[in-house]
């Protein structure tokens, strides 16, 4: 599955629009055959204002796509985490993060 170019959902009065957000990561790694992870695959969005949201992709019926907003929290630990495939640099998809070094 590709991240979908044409996805909308309003929520609390927010429209968060796929096409107008940017693309930060995925789950979507190939693995030497294919690129879906168990039918099901999570991509992590910021919109222009920079809120955060995500949007899952299932192939399984009776499953719908959704999309869902993230507070930052959980989406630094998304990007940190499971999402691995990054499509921006660390500091672009989160430049109010402040990154210590250990």
């Amino acid at each position: 599955m590709k991240p979908p170019t044409n996805m909308t959902r309003i929520v609390n009065r927010t429209r968060y629009d796929v096409s107008k957000a940017e693309l930060l990561a995925g789950d979507d790694y190939w693995d030497g055959h294919n690129f879906e992870r168990s039918g099901r695959q999570r991509f992590l969005y910021r919109t222009p204002r920079g809120n955060y949201f995500t949007v899952n992709l299932s192939q399984w019926q009776g499953e719908q796509d959704t999309l869902e907003p993230v507070d930052i929290d959980d989406a630094v630990l998304l990007y940190e985490g499971p999402l691995s495939e990054h499509r921006v640099e660390y500091e672009a998809a989160f430049p109010d993060v402040e990154v210590m070094d250990a």
